[in-house]
C-alpha cells in the first residue's frame, strides 16, 4: 500500500511541476527542402521560312560558245517559303547541338546574254547540324549563336525545255555539296515551356551543274557553278521539353 501511495504521489508532483505550453513559446524551426529544378535537354522549333539565294559569282560555261559564258552569262535562283522544323540538344544550360529539318525549291534562270533563259527547277535538301552557345543571363529573352556545316542533296530535278531566242535547256543535273552555316538569333519564353522565336542563317552553297542547250539539231553542253549561298530568315514557336 505504501509503495502504490509513493508512486501516486510522485506522478501528481510531475504532473503540477511541468511547465505549462505557451503560445508564446518559439516553435521548433523547419526548412522546406529546396524546390527541384526541374531540367530537360532536349527542345524542338517551328517556324516559317523565307529562303533567299545569293547568287552572285556563279559561273556559265557553253561549251564552244564564249559569247554565252561567263563573264556575259550569269544564273538567278528564286527564293522560297517554306516550314522548318528544328531539333536541340542542351549539352548544359548554354551549349546545345542544333539540327535543322526541311526542303525548300527553287527556279533557275539565265542573266545577262541569257537572259530569260529556263534553265529549270531542283528541290533542295539541305539538313544541317549547328552547334550553338546560348546566353542565359537576360531572364526571358536568351539570344544564341551558331556555326555548323549542311550537306545538300539536289532532287526531283528538271530542266526548262523552254525555247527562248531558238535555245532551250534539254538536260540539267546539280551535285549534291558539303557547306558551311553560321547563325543567330533569339528565344523570348512565354513560360517555362512555350517560346517565341526569330532566326538568322547564312548557308554556303555552291554545288557544280551540269546541263545541255539544245539550237535546233545542234546539243551544247553547259558546266558550272551555282552559287545559292542563301539568308535563311525564320520566325515561329519554340516547345522546352
Amino acid at each position: 500500500m505504501k509503495t502504490r501511495l509513493l508512486v501516486g504521489t510522485a506522478l501528481a508532483v510531475a504532473c503540477f511541476s511541468a511547465p505549462a505550453i505557451s503560445a508564446d513559446m518559439p516553435k521548433p524551426l523547419y526548412k522546406a527542402p529546396p524546390a527541384i529544378d526541374v531540367w530537360n535537354p532536349w527542345m524542338i522549333r517551328v517556324r516559317a521560312l523565307g529562303v533567299l539565294p545569293n547568287t552572285s559569282g556563279s559561273t556559265v560555261n557553253v561549251s564552244g560558245v564564249a559569247t554565252l559564258s561567263t563573264p556575259y552569262s550569269g544564273l538567278s535562283i528564286s527564293n522560297s517559303t517554306v516550314p522548318e522544323l528544328d531539333i536541340s540538344y542542351f549539352f548544359t544550360r548554354s551549349v546545345a547541338a542544333e539540327l535543322i529539318l526541311g526542303v525548300t525549291p527553287h527556279n533557275i534562270t539565265g542573266t545577262g546574254a541569257i537572259a530569260g533563259l529556263n534553265v529549270g527547277k531542283t528541290w533542295l535538301l539541305p539538313p544541317t547540324l549547328m552547334f550553338q552557345y546560348h546566353f542565359v543571363d537576360f531572364g526571358a529573352f536568351k539570344p544564341y549563336v551558331g556555326i555548323g556545316a549542311n550537306y545538300t542533296a539536289y532532287f526531283d530535278q528538271s530542266a526548262g525545255n523552254t525555247v527562248n531566242n531558238g535555245v532551250a535547256i534539254t538536260s540539267l543535273s546539280v551535285k549534291n555539296s558539303f557547306g558551311a552555316a553560321a547563325q543567330v538569333g533569339f528565344d523570348y519564353m512565354l513560360d517555362r515551356h512555350w517560346g517565341l522565336n526569330f532566326d538568322v542563317k547564312k548557308l554556303y552553297l555552291e554545288p557544280g551543274y551540269t546541263a545541255v542547250a539544245t539550237a535546233g539539231v545542234v546539243n551544247l553542253p553547259i558546266n558550272g557553278t551555282a552559287n545559292i549561298n542563301p539568308w535563311l530568315i525564320g520566325g515561329g514557336l519554340t516547345y522546352k521539353f
